[in-house]
């Protein structure tokens, strides 16, 4: 059984008036600290998902163990592990991406997308 998912072109020029139009590039002006906050929470993001899957296959079981309660505030322990990591130099991947982040802010808007 095959669909068929032709439009004439008087339905398409109607589905394409009614998308929302997207911006070509960002609104605000460039900002460098913006740009580097941005880039920091990303890196801490990062290390959290790294220092995620390392605390995954540790158990809270034990005399000393935290259980349920260990278990259910590990995340927001990872979290916190991450922003240290990262407020003390991280992996180095916040430089790289504050630098991208404003290079991509200075892009030329293409022909095509306006």
């Amino acid at each position: 059984m095959e669909a068929n998912f032709s439009m004439g072109s008087g339905q398409s020029a109607m589905f394409q008036a009614q998308q929302p139009s997207l911006p070509t590039r960002p609104s605000g002006i460039m900002d460098p600290a913006k740009a580097a906050h941005a880039a920091k929470e990303y890196e801490s993001v990062f290390i959290a998902q790294f220092l995620g899957s390392m605390f995954s296959g540790i158990k809270s079981d034990g005399m000393f163990g935290g259980g349920q309660g260990e278990e259910m505030f590990r995340s927001m322990m990872v979290d916190q592990y991450a922003k240290g990591l990262q407020s003390r130099g991280g992996f180095g991947l916040a430089s790289a991406m504050q630098a991208e982040l404003l290079k991509h802010q200075q892009a030329p808007v293409s022909v095509a997308a306006r």
